[in-house]
């Protein structure tokens, strides 16, 4: 594997992503991994393996907060592991078979990652409108069935991100709003960044060995994601949520359908 040179322009990305995330909240696989990928040129088994290690170094410290605040439900973080682990696990198994840098893998990458954007983008725009019609629809579910449907949805967000690094954010958020109604949001979301850590550690861990990780990239986008996520929450105060969402969810449906088409 070849690092990087450490270059200003990453971090430089690093701060640019790190400000989106802040102000909107959306997971950074989302900009990050099509940045790479699009804006420098590198290949998608490089840019995912590297931006699943970067997640999990940022997830971690929104955990640490939302551990201390009380907003994790350990209970559905342990469904979507259940789920999730044994899914990346395979997922990783098949791209080191297949070989993570050939041409057809790298394309299979490129796909999955362009139709994650589109549907984050539709998750983005239209989330409210989706959990509101399934909860007129649907009465509350069984707790049995709602623990096998948390299951499933960890199962396909860890295929997802191991092949693209992005769905843990805003897909995975919409299921779980329709899945657990009376859940406080905030518990939600706390649980959602705690189920990452894990997911994307693995995944992360599983590019690593296959030799997807460029770790000089790696430092080059903390240094700047850091204050980056600072500036970004600071901001997020000033700044519409109607305006940054409508734009957010438009960028992510071009760079889907470029990188799908």
């Amino acid at each position: 594997m070849i690092l990087a040179a450490i270059d200003p322009l990453y971090s430089l990305a690093g701060v640019a992503v790190g400000m989106l995330v802040g102000m909107t909240g959306v997971g950074g696989g989302s900009l990050m991994t099509p940045l790479l990928v699009l804006a420098f040129g590198f290949h998608p088994a490089t840019a995912v393996g590297t931006d699943l290690l970067y997640a999990a170094a940022t997830k971690s410290a929104g955990t640490a907060v939302h551990g201390a605040g009380g907003t994790v439900d350990w209970k559905v973080v342990r469904r979507l592991a259940l789920g999730s682990v044994p899914a990346t696990i395979v997922t990783l198994a098949i791209l080191s078979t297949a070989g993570a840098r050939f041409d057809g893998t790298g394309r299979i990458i490129t796909t999955t990652l362009g139709a994650a954007l589109l549907a984050t983008a539709v998750a983005i725009l239209f989330r409210g409108t989706i959990v509101g019609y399934f909860t007129r629809r649907f009465p509350p579910r069984p707790e049995p069935q709602v623990m096998s449907l948390t299951v499933l949805l960890g199962a396909i967000l860890g295929i997802l991100v191991s092949l693209s690094s992005v769905g843990a954010g805003a897909l995975g958020m919409t299921v779980l709003l329709i899945l657990y109604p009376n859940l406080p949001t905030n518990r939600l979301v706390g649980s959602d960044i705690a189920h990452a850590v894990p997911l994307t550690l693995i995944a992360g861990a599983g590019h690593w060995m296959i030799g997807s990780v460029d770790f000089a990239l790696l430092g080059a986008l903390l240094i700047g994601s850091v204050p980056g996520i600072i500036l970004g929450s600071l901001v997020a105060t000033r700044v519409s949520d109607r305006v940054l969402r409508p734009i957010l969810a438009g960028t992510l449906a071009l760079v889907g359908g470029k990188l799908v088409f």
